[in-house]
């Protein structure tokens, strides 16, 4: 397996800190091998201010980061600028932005063996011609797929969520769900899970969208008329899905147990229980694609960058998470 690519993310933010601190880590925490997309600078920097003996080793092409991996963190291409902890601008959001296009650029040419992208901020790479809502977005468009072909699923060591719907409105969730949408969503996350975390039947729970599942009728009809028919289709097809299930019973950990991922109608229904459970080791995994994608479940965290707070924790797991998946996808 190749080397993982990272992005640098904002270098404003706790990302070329955390991937510092994960290269520090990469033996007791048993890493693969990783190297970052540009930012030499930015990464000795953020090192330094953590007091870690991070030696940086520039490399020409993704084929030298395994050798180099064992000594110093490999930093691959030209791509810099200096370390501006909490204070991001639009020349620290245009490094972001190419070390993220590259990276995926390599993955997709088979260089790298997957991505892990480092936290970036929207609204400034919107002011550099970044036209997409995320990351997630990204990738699927930079993959040749449609948005709805890319399905972003939380994970942590307690708890997998997929939300069908993300970045909407509350009040337009409703009007939004279809069971076809559903549907497609779950189909997405069952294969991802065969062949990214080797579950041959992956066991899908689906949280209903009002309380009590509706309760016959008397709060809301979404439960019969949009997720049952797309329960129906997905086990019509051999799918293990069950539900839909009361939202407030659903992430018990007698609940847990369960099933292997809850797929939740709306964006907090999803992520406040897995940031409740698995806060400092959540992982932003986008299934569907045809390379492997993780980034650790946080924002840039501007106000703490530099300030040695940031835990190291998520991207760690997503530094993991996406070896072990790109192990299962070569077979391994």
């Amino acid at each position: 397996m190749s080397a993982l690519a990272a992005s640098l993310g904002d270098p404003a933010g706790v990302g070329p800190e955390l991937l510092c601190e994960a290269w520090a880590r990469r033996e007791t925490e048993h890493l693969p091998p990783f190297f970052v997309v540009g930012g030499a600078q930015a990464l000795a920097e953020a090192a330094k201010s953590r007091g870690l003996d991070v030696p940086i080793a520039r490399i020409s092409s993704p084929g030298e980061a395994e050798a180099a991996f064992r000594a110093a963190l490999p930093v691959l291409g030209g791509l810099d600028g200096g370390w501006t902890p909490g204070k991001p601008d639009p020349q620290g959001a245009g490094l972001a932005l190419a070390s993220l296009e590259e990276a995926v650029r390599l993955a997709l040419a088979g260089e790298a063996g997957g991505v892990v992208t480092a936290p970036v901020s929207k609204a400034l790479l919107a002011e550099v011609g970044f036209a997409f809502p995320g990351q997630t977005e990204f990738l699927a468009h930079a993959c040749g797929l449609e948005q709805d072909e890319a399905v972003m699923m939380l994970a942590g060591p307690r708890l997998r969520t997929v939300p069908i719907t993300i970045h909407v409105p509350l009040s337009a969730v409703a009007g939004l769900l279809t069971a076809e949408l559903i549907a497609s969503r779950c189909r997405i996350v069952a294969q991802g899970l065969r062949r990214d975390f080797g579950l041959a039947g992956p066991r899908l729970a689906l949280a209903a969208l009002n309380p009590h599942a509706g309760e016959k009728g008397n709060f809301g009809h979404e439960e019969r008329d949009v997720i049952a028919p797309a329960l129906e289709a997905l086990r019509a097809e051999g799918i293990d899905a069950s539900g839909p299930h009361p939202a407030d019973a659903l992430f018990t950990e007698r609940a847990r147990a369960g099933y292997d991922v809850a797929i939740c109608m709306y964006h907090d229904q999803a992520l406040i229980p897995l940031k409740a459970l698995d806060f400092d080791h959540g992982v932003n995994m986008t299934l569907g694609l045809p390379i492997v994608r993780t980034s650790p479940d946080h924002g840039t965290a501007f106000d703490i960058a530099g300030t040695g707070k940031a835990e190291p924790g998520a991207m760690i797991a997503a530094i993991r998470m996406a070896g072990e998946a790109a192990a299962s996808r070569a077979g391994r």
